[in-house]
């Protein structure tokens, strides 16, 4: 099983996260277009929205009581029959690994050092829904090793599912988490645990500073939002040159050279391409004022552009990389079926994202796939299209993945 040692460092506020031998995972010389070993370098994976809760939950060994409190449906099990009405069989307790599909072969592949998700579910046996929510996810505890499947390191957890079974939902989330050795950011007991970054160091690499929050945008109740003596996420009200400030200040007072700083952002609308200039700016100025490499976005249900900007990659919407929607359709149009596994590579001693490498997959049978070629030229089409407003090239490599254009001079 995959895990970790996880420490929580109060007299810094921050989560540390023992990686053991993890740093031996990456094997293989990718060589980058300095030259450089990717030995010498960091490489993260990183991706949108992962549901495991609901119907997914339902097809995994140990599915919770199947009732849910929606006005569309009354069961967890109805997902399952809608994507099986469009795609077929699913298969029911199946192993851990099942849904990450052709993602295990990426990860065997590229071998990224470090792997972080957005993880849009409670992990509860609860029944303390949250009223008037409308969606409530959850994961049956005993389901959690499909994530150490995967060998996930870090699950953001700064996203409007999490306190879907309440308070207690959410206690349970993260010490189910920390039994796995899996780390947590963006949610805890009391709001400097929910906004402390998880800090995890990579042997003979360097650091990972990995921060979390949300914003109203993406629907989270002002409820949730932690307070000195309260659980709940890290909320921002709003996203001003304040919350930059504040943010560099506490990034200032503990990096280290060669840390790797990521912020990780639930924010804006599920649907649409269109990103709102609050974003940009608030984006640029955790790059330009706090120093943060990569700028970690996520809500929109399918993949956004992305801007390379001064050696960051700023990602204003991953799109998700697991859901149960399949069969749904209302929005078939934005083909939220199709998404990006992103890794990226970061160089300590120039302080900069040196590479950006996205693998395109498919939603099928709550399960990744490589996709149709049809399906891979669409998904191209439309980040070149979309990254082009950003002035950010996006180019297909002779394996199928895409990589954006990063430039020495961006």
């Amino acid at each position: 099983m995959h895990r970790r040692t996880l420490l929580r460092m109060l007299g810094l506020g921050a989560v540390g996260c023992g990686m053991g031998s993890m740093a031996k995972r990456g094997m293989g010389k990718m060589v980058h277009s300095d030259g450089e070993a990717a030995d010498e370098t960091i490489t993260l994976f990183l991706c949108g929205d992962v549901m495991t809760g609901r119907g997914i939950d339902q097809i995994l060994p140990y599915p919770s009581r199947p009732g849910i409190y929606e006005s569309y449906l009354k069961s967890a099990r109805d997902y399952v029959k809608i994507a099986e009405e469009k795609s077929g069989r699913i298969p029911r307790r199946a192993p851990f690994d099942y849904v990450w599909g052709d993602a295990l072969t990426e990860f065997r592949q590229i071998g990224p050092d470090f792997r972080i998700i957005n993880l849009e579910t409670a992990i509860t046996t609860s029944e303390r829904y949250w009223p008037l929510k409308g969606i409530n996810y959850r994961m049956h505890p005993r389901n959690t090793p499909c994530l150490s499947a995967a060998k996930i390191d870090a699950c953001v957890l700064s996203n409007n599912h999490v306190l879907d079974w309440g308070y207690e939902g959410l206690a349970e989330t993260l010490s189910t988490l920390k039994s796995y050795g899996i780390g947590s950011v963006g949610a805890g007991p009391d709001r400097a645990h929910a906004e402390a970054p998880l800090i995890c160091d990579l042997p003979g690499k360097g650091r990972v500073v990995l921060y979390a929050f949300a914003h109203r945008s993406s629907g989270v109740p002002s409820k949730w939002r932690a307070g000195v003596k309260r659980s709940g996420v890290a909320l921002l009200e709003s996203l001003d040159g304040a919350g930059v400030t504040r943010l560099a200040n506490d990034i200032s007072a503990r990096r280290q050279k060669g840390d790797l700083v990521v912020v990780s952002l639930h924010w804006g609308g599920n649907w649409g391409y269109e990103i709102p200039s609050e974003q940009r700016r608030f984006a640029h100025g955790l790059v330009d004022t706090a120093g943060v490499n990569i700028v970690h976005g996520h809500s929109s249900h399918h993949p956004k552009g992305i801007e390379f900007y001064h050696g960051s990659a700023i990602f204003y919407g991953c799109g998700d990389f697991l859901n149960d929607y399949e069969g749904i359709g209302e929005y078939d149009a934005f083909r939220d079926d199709l998404t990006l596994a992103y890794f990226l590579t970061f160089n300590p001693r120039a302080g900069r994202v040196i590479r950006v490498v996205m693998t395109p997959l498919q939603i099928r049978k709550f399960r990744l796939h490589y996709p149709s070629e049809r399906d891979r030229v669409w998904l191209r089409q439309t980040m070149t299209r979309e990254c082009s407003h950003l002035e950010t090239a996006v180019s297909e490599l002779v394996d199928g993945r895409f990589e954006l254009e990063v430039g020495i001079n961006g």
